[in-house]
């Protein structure tokens, strides 16, 4: 039977041709606005990851309150102590500890005179520890323009934008105005090693990279740290493990009377970004659905078209004997061999363009140029495991409700007019 429908579909390609072209070009935008959004929602994660949230995030339960803000009068104390237990305590994670803060970068001239100044948001990380896994996490060789990696104390990588603004050379001297945990003025010396570029508006207007050992010196933050970042081990973030995570730490470590007991608050919590996360879910849900609506109308019409066509080969059948359940299973079986052939078309065209996407990627640069969100400026396609088979699903049910839907006339027909029609 399914042998048979075959041939037919294939000599009579009327039958067919507009309904496959359907199919292939609603899976093909599926695949390819599916994996997009993936891409666009991946970056976003691993960038916001990297630089701000981590997987996990533990803070003091005053820091957390105002975490915008920076208040390192609020930061941990002992963080040296905390960070072997958590790495004793929760081994597949990976923990680093950082300071953020703001200042003024001063940039002398030959007399030691002020010659230029800007604002920073500093970063103090675990630059010069050889199992240090910041300059992964960061991806700051690769983010390398000018000069050199920090090697020694004292040294510091600035972004490129920020340095071509102030005429910054590498190897120049620079001084960091702040202030201190306690309150108090601060004013560090540093040296220039080379300039990054991350590629996120947001990061590269001013960012300020050094040694958290410097900073801790800087700021008269021994022992200290605004915040412990938590990874998992291969850097891929999973809520529900996060989740996990987070519930045992707070149920051990947490103590809601302390303002200054740590605290640990998931990504979602910690980056701001839970409601653009639920709204890239929202989003691929609702395309889906989109296009099986779509399609199905598309296909429905174009079924009640091919049965209005193939009036007299269904009536003949019906005139010989054959059942009319068994004519509308054949319909549907035909419009699975349509949907399963223009699926795979359509997949391997949507694939083909989001591969094309995820190396090539789409400068948006511009349109992110003064925003805050920490997007790349080169946004990529991302194909997953679920790219291959996103476009089955409308491509499928579609065709299935299309032909269900214009296939019921067949149960509305009178044999007993059947020929008359025939004769006709």
């Amino acid at each position: 039977m399914i042998k048979f429908l075959l041939k037919g579909l294939l000599r009579d390609s009327s039958r067919s041709r507009f309904p496959v072209l359907t199919v292939v070009l609603g899976s093909m935008l599926t695949v390819m606005i599916y994996s997009w959004i993936t891409g666009i929602s991946g970056m976003m994660i691993s960038s916001a990851a990297g630089f701000s949230a981590g997987h996990v995030k533990v803070m003091t339960r005053a820091y957390a309150k105002e975490a915008e803000q920076m208040p390192n009068d609020l930061a941990l104390l002992k963080t040296s102590g905390l960070l072997e237990r958590l790495r004793g305590d929760f081994p597949s994670q990976v923990w680093i500890a950082r300071i953020r803060f703001g200042g003024l970068l001063d940039i002398p001239d030959e007399s030691g005179e002020t010659r230029a100044q800007g604002p920073v948001a500093g970063l103090g990380i675990d630059l010069f520890s050889p199992s240090s896994p910041e300059p992964r996490i960061l991806n700051l060789e690769k983010s390398l323009v000018r000069g050199r990696m920090a090697r020694r104390p004292g040294e510091i990588l600035i972004s490129e934008d920020f340095a071509h603004r102030l005429g910054i050379e590498p190897g120049q001297r620079a001084t960091l105005i702040g202030s201190t945990m306690d309150g108090g003025m601060a004013m560090a010396n540093f040296s220039v090693a080379g300039t990054v570029r991350f590629g996120i508006a947001a990061v590269d207007h001013g960012a300020f990279i050094a040694d958290i050992e410097d900073i801790r010196k800087a700021l008269d933050m021994e022992d200290a740290a605004g915040e412990i970042l938590g990874f998992s081990s291969d850097f891929i973030y999973r809520p529900s493990e996060a989740e996990a995570l987070t519930a045992r730490f707070n149920a051990s470590y947490s103590r809601p009377d302390d303002e200054f007991s740590p605290e640990m608050l998931t990504f979602r919590e910690a980056s701001g970004l839970a409601a653009e996360l639920d709204m890239f879910d929202y989003f691929s849900t609702l395309l889906v659905f989109i296009f099986l609506t779509a399609m199905s109308i598309v296909l429905w019409n174009a079924g009640l078209m091919g049965s209005l066509r193939r009036y007299g080969e269904i009536g003949l059948r019906m005139a010989i004997g054959e059942d009319k359940s068994r004519i509308y299973r054949s319909l549907i079986a035909e419009s699975l061999m349509i949907g399963i052939v223009g699926s795979v078309l359509g997949t391997a065209l949507g694939l083909a363009v989001s591969y094309f996407l995820q190396i090539k990627g789409v400068n948006v640069a511009s349109i992110f140029k003064n925003s805050a969100v920490l997007l790349p400026g080169v946004v990529r396609a991302r194909v997953t495991a679920a790219s291959f088979y996103i476009g089955f699903i409308p491509g499928l049910l579609a065709t299935l409700l299309g032909t269900s839907l214009s296939g019921i006339g067949i149960f509305k027909r009178q044999t007993a007019q059947l020929i008359k029609e025939l004769e006709a």
